[in-house]
């Protein structure tokens, strides 16, 4: 009895493990690749709300190099004058990543202090989007 209880306890402790693993599997990674603020983030923000207004569990990482950066710089507003900041602050509130790639920031001339507190940096925007494509995330530029 003794051997037959320790064999119906590991096999419930590895469904209860394989039910947990496939749960944390099913969850959606997704990258969105902002580029050009200009024509994206205005849409990007939008799809990114709507994206976790349909699946709340979403882990979603915005990843913005080149003119893609400007719309998370300190003051940076939409055509309509709203600035970026509370969308972006809300979002961060939900999970959301926002990085900002280094490169950029050299090549451009800018300071990690020009930026609102929300955003994260990463060394390269192109080499992040290439390694969370390969861990799995799905890419999507808006």
């Amino acid at each position: 009895m003794n051997h037959t209880l320790k064999g119906l306890r590991r096999g419930a402790l590895a469904l209860t493990l394989a039910v947990a693993a496939a749960g944390a599997w099913a969850q959606d990674q997704v990258v969105y690749h902002i580029a050009d603020a200009a024509t994206q983030a205005l849409g990007g923000l939008r799809n990114v709300k709507n994206h976790l207004d349909t699946d709340p569990t979403a882990q979603i990482t915005v990843v913005t190099h080149a003119q893609g950066v400007d719309f998370l710089m300190q003051d940076a507003a939409d055509r309509n004058g709203n600035p970026y900041e509370i969308a972006v602050q809300q979002l961060v509130a939900r999970g959301v990543k926002f990085e900002v790639c280094e490169i950029t920031l050299k090549n451009r001339g800018l300071k990690r202090d020009q930026f609102i507190a929300e955003a994260g940096f990463t060394p390269s925007g192109v080499v992040r989007l290439a390694k969370l494509q390969k861990q799995g995330y799905a890419y999507i530029r808006p």
